[in-house]
């Protein structure tokens, strides 16, 4: 239960002493109003019974606070048996006093004065984006740290949904997974959820659950927290179009919803709050209320990659295969990446290029390694997007894995894919800028220059 709804039940309480105060007052009279004073008890019974609920949802009945919530029903119905004696009725009085002494005593011990935080991933490939500030919550004594992966969807291409997909089995051993099923937001009522998925019903391709869009997500916590699952290169805030190349991540529904939002650098932070107060002028948002929002705390992605050891990774058998030479030696491993926007772009092109990159690489076995790590929203793109293209990708990818030279991952593991490689090759993505923090060299590839 959050720090939250231990305050509203504390409140409620203290709303229940108040009409206490009424009804002393009300009960003192010789001329009494028996019909208001019956309502009165009434509505601290109601009070009473949901905050009873509230208790028994999530500790069980088995609780000193639902006993004296109990009591204190009890107590008032008895009350109204003798509205009208009264001597009884001031006595009974003085009993709901006590009854709610009790009452404050027993929420105050048994409902903790914790934060309760809740993770909400899609993909376990985008994990890293979260995980250190999970780490930290999670050790934090005073806070209850929840994670729990979220479904989502892919879509046709007519913006209908299509198969779901849920990776909560997908997550390290470390970290406890709680289904989405068995967390009830309306009745736990987070401090904080953190997010990383900002586009709700706005991306083509893939859609998390519509209850967890950003603009629901907003009636159960007091604090909403988006961060990037992705890294960008870093901006010049003051270079227009670098600024405008950036836009669209600024303008994304979870940005516009969270309460705060945490961006890898301070040169971002400056891109997002003037992309956003010139986005939002005209409704009246300032300045000065998205520097309030705006965090340049740095990505959790960077944390993990850096942490991240090559002598610490678990390194899979058939990988071991590749990478080793007969003598023992390690072959120099190259991390390939191909994003979506290049395979959208340059389509054939681009599958011609990566044939020949992977005809490169299969020449060379004997002194080098190629690790391929895809997109984890490749399938999903272009099978939705380009039908035609995906069945070429998709027999590149066959033959790729049938030969045996190279290493397909398209595990949620990137921090391990970086920790391995000895340089980065490929398009521009997220991994560039991660593999640059870790010190690896990064070569871009040219679609145009292709081995006949």
């Amino acid at each position: 239960m959050s720090r939250a709804v231990r305050q509203q039940l504390l409140s409620m309480t203290g709303s229940l002493e108040k009409a206490n105060k009424v009804l002393k007052d009300a009960v003192s009279r010789t001329e009494i109003n028996e019909e208001g004073i019956l309502q009165l008890l009434a509505d601290c019974q109601d009070t009473a019974i949901m905050m009873g609920n509230e208790i028994e949802e999530v500790y069980g009945d088995d609780t000193d606070s639902v006993s004296r919530l109990e009591e204190y029903c009890e107590c008032l119905y008895e009350m109204t048996l003798v509205v009208r004696h009264p001597i009884k009725r001031r006595e009974m009085q003085k009993d709901l006093v006590n009854h709610l002494r009790q009452i404050r005593r027993a929420i105050s011990a048994e409902v903790p004065d914790r934060l309760e935080v809740v993770f909400l991933p899609y993909k376990a490939s985008m994990w890293d984006s979260l995980e250190s500030v999970w780490m930290a919550a999670d050790k934090d004594k005073d806070c209850d740290a929840y994670v729990v992966p979220i479904p989502y969807y892919d879509k046709n291409p007519d913006g209908s949904f299509k198969e779901i997909h849920y990776e909560g089995e997908e997550y390290p051993d470390y970290v406890p997974v709680t289904h989405y099923k068995e967390y009830d937001f309306t009745k736990r009522f987070p401090d904080i959820i953190f997010i990383h998925n900002p586009y709700d019903d706005c991306n083509f391709v893939t859609s998390v659950d519509p209850f967890f869009f950003t603009k629901n997500l907003k009636n159960f916590t007091n604090k909403l927290v988006y961060i990037p699952y992705f890294v960008l290169a870093e901006p010049n805030p003051d270079d227009p179009d670098e600024r405008k190349g950036i836009e669209h991540f600024c303008t994304a529904p979870g940005v516009l919803h969270a309460d705060q939002v945490i961006v890898q650098s301070e040169n971002m932070r400056r891109v997002y709050i003037d992309v956003l107060t010139e986005y939002t002028a005209e409704h009246g948002f300032t300045r000065k209320y998205w520097e309030g929002r705006i965090s340049g705390l740095g990505s959790p992605k960077m944390d993990k990659v850096l942490s991240t050891r090559k002598e610490n990774v678990d390194i899979p058998e058939e990988w071991e295969r590749i990478i080793e030479k007969e003598d023992g030696q390690w072959r120099k491993l190259i991390l390939y990446n191909n994003s979506v926007t290049a395979l959208l772009q340059h389509e054939d092109k681009m599958i011609g290029k990566m044939k020949s990159v992977f005809r490169i690489f299969k020449q060379n076995k004997e002194e080098t390694a190629l690790l391929w790590r895809p997109h984890p929203l490749i399938k999903a793109t272009i099978e939705s997007m380009r039908p035609q293209l995906w069945q070429e990708y998709k027999k590149l990818v066959e033959w790729y894995r049938e030969e045996g030279f190279g290493i397909y991952d398209d595990t949620a593991e990137l921090d391990r894919a970086i920790a391995l490689c000895d340089a980065y090759y490929g398009d521009h993505s997220s991994l560039v800028q991660l593999c640059q923090e870790a010190g690896k060299p990064v070569m871009i590839q040219d679609v145009e220059i292709v081995d006949e």
